[in-house]
Formats: C-alpha cells, structure tokens, sequence
C-alpha cells in the first residue's frame, strides 16, 4: 500500500512540474484555437471559384474531383445514410459547425504539408468544398470569418452534449 501510495504522489509531482506557464514569445508562437461559434477565426476571405483551383492541384487525388471520396474520405455525402450502419461522414452531412471545417483544412491539409496553405487559401477551399455540398448558391460568394461564424449547419443539432 505503502508503495502505491509512493507511486502516486510520484506522478503527482512529475505531471505537476511538466506545466509552466509560456513566456511573452512562446506565446504568440502558438497558434489560435478556432472554435465553433468562429472565434479565433483569422482575416481573411476566399471564394468557391479561387477554390476549384486548389482543390483541383491539391485535393482531387484523394477526396476525388468532386469530392466522392477515393484514397481519401468522400467530401460529399448522402443525408439519408447518416443513420445507416455505415453513414457518410460527408461535410453537409455531418458536420455541425462550419469553423471547424476550417480549423481542420488549416491545421491537416495536405496531409503532407498541413499549416502550408495561406488563410486566404484555407477560405478559397473551404468555400469550394461548401459549394459542392450545396452550402454556397454561387462560386463568387466571398467565404470569411463573418460567413462561416452565421452559416447554420444541416446536422448542427445533430450531436448530443455531454456534462463529462
């Protein structure tokens, strides 16, 4: 018991000392946390038609030409399989939150090179990838942190909270 205890109060002290609070510097090193009501969201504007191009050179070969899927996750997806055994996990589909559409392009896309796109860049393929889910009526719509802060989601009450 003894040495349970000791093990413990061991961890304790070493998780306790690995915090510590970041200087003036580090701390604009690190970068903003998008959140779904859109803030932390950068300046920055794009549109569905700068997007095309982009997408084209940089998404296609995974997420297919309009985004059905391929090496990658289908982009677009069918509401009626939400429900299924295997549902579509696409952004119109599933996604509640348009911001963190944007929080996951920046931060994971490419795969290969994430944070390499520009805000503006981020903005173009996020307003592409709304547009080929029949979020964005029009290709010259200019997609920014006000846009994507109202867009109301499909499936944005389709999550359950939890107080865990």
């Amino acid at each position: 018991m003894l040495l349970c205890y000791l093990l413990v109060a061991s961890a304790v002290e070493a998780q306790s000392s690995l915090a510590r609070e970041l200087a003036p510097l580090e701390r604009l090193q690190v970068e903003n946390h998008i959140y779904a009501d859109g803030q932390g969201l950068p300046v920055g504007s794009g549109t569905a038609q700068q997007g095309l191009t982009l997408y084209a050179n940089l998404c296609a070969s995974c997420h297919g030409n309009r985004g059905q899927g391929g090496s990658a996750l289908e982009l677009v997806g069918d509401r009626a399989l939400l429900d299924s055994e295997f549902p579509d996990r696409g952004i119109a589909v599933y996604w509640p939150y348009a911001p963190t559409l944007y929080e996951y392009v920046r931060r994971s896309m490419p795969p290969d090179k994430p944070y390499s796109l520009s805000v503006d860049e981020v903005y173009s393929v996020v307003a592409f990838l709304l547009q080929i889910n029949g979020l964005l009526a029009d290709a010259e719509i200019t997609v920014d942190k006000k846009f994507l802060s109202r867009l109301e989601m499909p499936n944005k009450n389709g999550f359950i909270t939890s107080d865990r």
